[in-house]
């Protein structure tokens, strides 16, 4: 039996962070928790610590294996992707005391994974969520997204193995 993976699933923002923690074991993926990291005040500075801080504390508590974090979509408003950047940084920089794997996905390919189509809404990709990880009642937004996220990785880590098991041969399980 392979043992379970832990994945923290990361949608940044410099205002709301949302977090998403759920387990692989086999081909079972669990529920572990989910919530967000709201930020106040005018200075950026102080929220980016906020996030680094509130994010080492996640990591310590849970203990991921793997993380997987939202690219930054830059559509307009290239200041807001600038500070989209840098809260996604300070959330990736709380890794680094102890270091795991970091995989990144465009949002595009969260909903194709999540809900099997890159332009499904967001109530949408909460609703797949919730079903997909047998969730009742409400879920933030932020949280729901980092969730799909973490979701995503899961099913592309899935991919990954059955592909190595093609060429290798073998399956893994």
């Amino acid at each position: 039996m392979q043992p379970a993976v832990t994945v923290l699933g990361i949608d940044p923002g410099s205002r709301i962070t949302g977090y998403g923690v759920v387990r692989i074991v086999g081909p079972q993926l669990d529920y572990v928790a989910s919530g967000i990291i709201r930020t106040s005040g005018d200075d950026f500075t102080d929220r980016l610590k906020i996030i680094f801080e509130q994010m080492s504390v996640l990591i310590d508590t849970h203990r991921p294996d793997e993380i997987a974090v939202e690219k930054v979509f830059v559509a307009r408003n290239a200041d807001s992707a600038l500070k989209l950047g840098h809260a996604r940084a300070a959330a990736i920089c709380a890794s680094f005391g102890a270091p795991v794997p970091i995989s990144e996905y465009a949002a595009r390919e969260v909903k194709q994974a999540v809900t099997g189509t890159g332009s499904a809404d967001k109530e949408q990709v909460q609703s797949m969520v919730m079903r997909l990880l047998s969730l009742r009642g409400g879920l933030k937004a932020d949280a729901s997204d980092a969730l799909a996220v973490a979701v995503c990785h899961a099913h592309m880590r899935r991919l990954a193995n059955l592909a190595d098991g093609q060429a290798t041969g073998k399956r893994r399980r």
